[in-house]
């Protein structure tokens, strides 16, 4: 909800133009390049739960601080605050899920990342309500009950993570930090995979922000961009676990060449229809090309772990993919300055579509494409 449709039209009501907007869209994922993978080498250390508690703290106290914000500096450094407890949690809760699952990993994750899209698919709909009825400090003191409640929650939380038990080419867990790192990064597989994981970030931050400031530059009230994002993430939850279970079953590489396709063409849609059915349906097709290309990249870097090395693996993925998505918003901020919505859009189809390539003809993921194999 502080994101999703808020964060982009709050800047925009401060009077930031586009490229403004994507540093502050940005401000929040620069955190996860900074600390996805020392969470992740933590984690294989210490357990998860004391991690998970520093997360949950950052989400319970930052909404308050958005109450402050008077300019787009101010919202920027809020939103830099606040990108730690998504960086910390979502590396810590990945690492954790291929550990107690190695059978069935991308269902798994898919189950996991549905779940947590419940949430993000209530919020653009709550969000653009509260926008419309209560402004932004309505919608902020949602995200600080939210918060709170997530944090009195994660107190509770007593189970440490089990052994891990998956062998892989990754990183022995008794070897040290440094050479955990360097073990994932030789990896060719995990480098080729989570540069494609970025590549669909960067693409869907950059429609996430920027799609719901065109629509408002069309004239359309809060609440059917709420609508229009809300949908996207609803046909992520409803296809997730799915895919990902079909990636389980199949092997990961096909999925993430299909993602990548459907995802080219929805974009490259995007700029020539302002009618909202139209933009439903190619929004809704963009969220399905998304739910496919990630459902099965983070279960192929995990199949690339040893024993004990999860968080190394998920946080190089997570810092990888956190690069995409900070790169994304800027980049398409400064192509709508140039050339408008169209060149933006067009240019993000076009990075798909190299990625696509590029997977296509490294040949990533055949000697893991199925678990067991």
């Amino acid at each position: 909800m502080a994101k999703t449709p808020a964060l982009p039209l709050f800047a925009r009501a401060l009077g930031a133009p586009p490229s403004l907007i994507g540093w502050a869209v940005m401000a929040s994922t620069v955190p996860g390049i900074i600390i996805s993978l020392p969470a992740g080498l933590l984690r294989d250390r210490l357990g998860a739960r004391p991690l998970l508690i520093a997360a949950l703290f950052v989400f319970a106290t930052a909404p308050f601080l958005y109450l402050l914000v008077h300019t787009i500096e101010e919202l920027a450094i809020v939103r830099f605050y606040h990108g730690f407890a998504t960086a910390i949690f979502g590396t810590v809760v990945g690492a954790e899920i291929v550990a107690r699952y190695p059978q069935s990993r991308g269902h798994a994750l898919g189950v996991y990342s549905a779940v947590s899209t419940v949430g993000r698919s209530l919020a653009p709909f709550l969000g653009g309500v509260l926008i419309s009825a209560a402004s932004f400090p309505g919608v902020y003191i949602g995200c600080a009950v939210a918060g709170v409640l997530a944090f009195a929650l994660g107190l509770r939380v007593t189970t440490d993570h089990p052994p891990d038990s998956a062998p892989g080419p990754g990183p022995d867990h008794n070897a040290s930090s440094a050479a955990q790192v360097a073990a994932v990064l030789a990896d060719r597989v995990v480098l080729i995979t989570s540069l494609i994981e970025a590549l669909q970030y960067l693409v869907f931050g950059s429609v996430e922000a920027f799609l719901a400031v065109y629509a408002a530059h069309r004239g359309w009230p809060a609440w059917t961009i709420g609508v229009l994002l809300g949908t996207q993430l609803g046909i992520v939850v409803l296809f997730k676990p799915r895919l990902g279970a079909l990636s389980d079953r199949f092997g990961r590489r096909t999925l993430i060449l299909s993602g990548l396709t459907v995802g080219m063409l929805a974009v490259a849609a995007l700029p020539f229809t302002a009618r909202f059915p139209s933009l439903l349906a190619i929004n809704a097709a963009f969220g399905a090309g998304f739910a496919a290309t990630t459902a099965a990249t983070g279960a192929l870097v995990a199949d690339r772990a040893r024993s004990g090395g999860f968080g190394a693996n998920i946080g190089v993925l997570r810092t990888i993919m956190d690069i995409g998505q900070a790169t994304g918003p800027v980049l398409t901020g400064a192509l709508i300055g140039v050339g408008g919505y169209r060149l933006a859009f067009l240019t993000l189809a076009a990075l798909l579509a190299l990625g696509a390539a590029a997977f296509a003809l490294s040949g990533s993921g055949r000697a893991t494409a199925r678990l067991g194999s």
